[in-house]
């Protein structure tokens, strides 16, 4: 199968790319860092107003632009390209799949179009597959004409800035998905420090959180949340191989400007056949990460087969771009010596962007586990 970007989606990634290369430069990147919500605020007003970025996967009946998941691809891997700062996987990709895929139209009505003019960022808590540790959950019971729910999730993607969250709960009778509105009471977020700066994170608490029945999402099940993880963790793997390419782009930078022993490190053979090995890397990842959101876009959730190939895609691009990225970064700080460990170049922002991208939504062990379980059928490979 020959695939290429249309002329369409060749101008979104130029637009989107360009916009990166002007706003989110180092030190850019560097003061969203340190603020105190951990997102560069000028530029997510800039990817998802003026730009509309968040409203790519959302139906034009939701004031969308009514593309799909390669578009959100394109967008996600200028992201990891440039380390940007800002709430995208989040919000368009893990709470606008919840909303498409779990939710009523009068739900989708009520926060889609939030979303997709960018006056709404959103959120999903319970992001995580069942073999996933220390994730966190949350738990749901009847309570008069609603629902009571309570729980805690240590990392919640920027759960602290987010004015939607969707929550994915548990009880006796199964798996269901709430929208809960900031500010509701008993629902309470702290921005985490994490290792990776660049992605913020808060801890999320339910404490006697009551909602009323319409919070409830209309088809959120077990399966249908596992529809909504494959599809973000394809987002997700995009986002890594942006941060693959940049780590190369950034190597081979250095190694050609660097000179040691009257030549520059380029010219050694050791140095070629690493950078080799990092393009071929970058290659493969991106078939990975196209291939499946190719498969997410023909995808029939109704059709248990169809849903059966998006997860083998998913997981088979998440399992091989995130170690692709994780080789790239560390690559990258090698083939530049000694200062690619100083915190003045930015070789470690991609490093730990790749290290907090891996460990998102299911290890590359995980999902080799969860593609053994679908070839298999074999218990002990559930995910």
């Amino acid at each position: 199968m020959h695939f290429s970007l249309s002329d369409e989606q060749k101008m979104i990634r130029d637009s989107v790319n360009a916009l990166l290369a002007a706003q989110s430069d180092s030190a850019a990147v560097r003061g969203a860092m340190a603020s105190d919500s951990g997102i560069d605020h000028a530029l997510w007003s800039a990817l998802s107003q003026e730009m509309c970025c968040c409203a790519i996967a959302i139906p034009e009946a939701y004031g969308g632009l009514g593309l799909g998941q390669v578009e959100l691809a394109i967008v996600e891997e200028e992201i990891g390209r440039h380390v940007a700062c800002v709430p995208f996987h989040a919000t368009a990709s893990l709470a606008v799949n919840a909303l498409l895929l779990a939710g009523s139209d009068t739900q989708k009505q009520r926060w889609l179009p939030g979303i997709a003019g960018g006056d709404t960022i959103a959120t999903l808590a319970g992001a995580h597959f069942a073999r996933q540790h220390g994730t966190g959950s949350a738990r749901w019971q009847r309570d008069g004409d609603g629902y009571r729910l309570d729980g805690h999730f240590p990392l919640v993607s920027h759960a602290h800035i987010a004015d939607l969250i969707i929550v994915a709960a548990g009880s006796e009778t199964g798996t269901a998905l709430f929208a809960v509105p900031a500010g509701t009471a008993g629902l309470s977020a702290q921005k985490r420090a994490t290792m990776d700066q660049t992605r913020a994170q808060g801890a999320l608490t339910l404490n006697a959180v009551w909602l009323p029945e319409s919070a409830r999402l209309a088809q959120g099940t077990a399966d249908v949340l596992e529809n909504i993880l494959s599809r973000a963790v394809i987002a997700l793997a995009a986002e890594e191989l942006g941060v693959a390419e940049a780590a190369l782009q950034m190597a081979v930078a250095y190694t050609g400007e660097r000179r040691q022993f009257g030549r520059e490190i380029a010219s050694f053979q050791a140095i070629k056949h690493r950078a080799a090995d990092m393009m071929l890397k970058c290659e493969l990842a991106r078939s990975a990460v196209y291939y499946a959101a190719c498969v997410a876009d023909a995808s029939n959730v109704d059709d248990r087969n169809s849903a059966g190939a998006l997860h083998d895609a998913a997981s088979l691009a998440k399992a091989y771009v995130s170690e692709a990225a994780f080789f790239n970064a560390g690559s990258a700080i090698q083939l530049m010596g000694g200062v690619g460990f100083t915190w003045e170049y930015d070789a470690h922002l991609y490093f730990k962007r790749a290290q907090s991208g891996s460990a998102l939504l299911g290890s590359p062990a995980l999902h080799r586990a969860r593609i053994a379980n679908s070839l298999l059928g074999a218990e002990e490979f559930a995910a």
